[in-house]
């Protein structure tokens, strides 16, 4: 029988210094997030197809990994941490009208064409925030965010913050098309100006809403956008969306990482269930965004029940490839000691080891042999990232 020694496209081994790192970084972001307040949840890995059918408003169908239980039952390998952290506050705190603060991590599951070259299985972390509709909780989740970021070891990165209402008021004023609003949302989140002009000059528009369109893709920057953004129109929901980012911009000033923030009112999302704010983090390094949010306040009631909610997830596997390339590297706790000892000191090996282990030391025990001389064991305690070694 042939041995299978690899493993498919898009998933990874990940082991030795690589994991302990990973593990690491999850743990220090974890400790952020648990500073704010947030309690733990964890739902199923696997969930029925409806909790992220299209209604919903995730990623499309084809992207999903299904399969059925033995009632034919269609289910789904997640793909995506929010639905079913809705669906579960949702059951659990129905009639609970008081503020929940919740956080997860774990793996989810996206079947990218294998071109793409993105993994389709990664490892996230998240906040959710529900049962608060203010500026306050956005600019908290953000400001959560940017810490999170910080205590990874990153220092040079960019939290790029948008609005989803102010084009989509845009879009019901001009009464454009389910296709012709998805054609436009792709060339503005491009930053393709002349594409979107060519589309615009087909459609039955005021001048002023296709200058505003048109201007949307570089409607990006620092807080000056914002002005910029409010002369292009007079409709109140758009500047609705505006004043919004305003408010949480000077709210962030007082969390002190307005250094962090810029502003994009060109910004989309794959997903549909967003209703407000929307944002992204970058850096340098890798090309796709380290960490992704956004407010929700219609998707608990697909659910059953109705609460406004903001939230945001952090890509571990992007943000640690990302501190790779920068040369940083996360702090593992220095814990792990290799005792290397002959058979005639096997009793004494163990009587060390334990009582280094009542102690809180990671202990491993390796014996010297003629195959395994004690300058293999050495060598091997460096590759490993031993950080003591007890020659007995």
């Amino acid at each position: 029988m042939r041995k299978i020694l690899h493993t498919q496209d898009g998933v990874r081994d990940i082991y030795n210094q690589e994991c302990e790192q990973k593990l690491a970084l999850q743990n220090a972001l974890h400790s952020v997030i648990k500073s704010y307040g947030y309690r733990d949840i964890e739902t199923p890995t696997f969930e029925f197809f409806d909790v992220f059918s299209r209604e919903v408003g995730t990623i499309p169908s084809r992207e999903l990994y299904k399969f059925f239980d033995r009632d034919g039952n269609t289910l789904v390998l997640r793909p995506d941490f929010t639905p079913p952290v809705a669906r579960a506050a949702s059951k659990y705190f129905l009639n609970d009208n008081r503020t929940l603060r919740l956080t997860y991590l774990g793996n989810t599951f996206i079947n990218n064409s294998s071109y793409q070259g993105r993994l389709k299985e990664t490892t996230q972390i998240g906040a959710e925030l529900i049962g608060d509709d203010s500026a306050d909780s956005d600019a908290e989740v953000i400001a959560l965010a940017i810490q999170m970021l910080q205590s990874s070891g990153l220092s040079e990165f960019q939290v790029s913050l948008g609005h989803c209402g102010f084009f989509n008021a845009l879009v019901t004023e001009a009464g454009l098309d389910d296709g012709s609003t998805e054609e436009l949302k792709e060339l503005i989140s491009n930053k393709n100006t002349f594409g979107a002009q060519k589309l615009l000059e087909q459609k039955n528009i005021s001048n002023s809403l296709k200058e505003c369109f048109a201007a949307l893709p570089g409607l990006f920057g620092t807080a000056e956008v914002l002005d910029r953004a409010e002369a292009l129109t007079d409709n109140p929901e758009a500047l609705g969306a505006v004043a919004r980012l305003k408010e949480i911009w000077e709210i962030l000033k007082l969390y002190g990482v307005e250094a962090y923030v810029s502003f994009d009112l060109g910004m989309r999302s794959r997903y549909m269930y967003y209703t407000g704010i929307l944002f992204r983090g970058y850096t340098f390094g890798v090309g796709a965004a380290i960490l992704k949010g956004g407010r929700y306040d219609g998707l608990l009631q697909h659910f059953g029940k109705e609460a406004p909610a903001v939230g945001f997830v952090t890509e571990i596997d992007q943000l640690l490839s990302a501190l790779q390339r920068q040369k940083i590297t996360p702090e593992v706790p220095a814990n792990h000691c290799m005792i290397l000892y002959e058979k005639a000191k096997l009793p004494e090996a163990i009587e060390r080891a334990r009582e280094m282990r009542s102690q809180g030391k990671n202990v491993e025990l390796v014996r010297i042999t003629e195959q395994r001389t004690k300058e293999d064991c050495l060598e091997y305690a460096k590759m490993s990232g031993c950080d003591s070694v007890v020659e007995l």
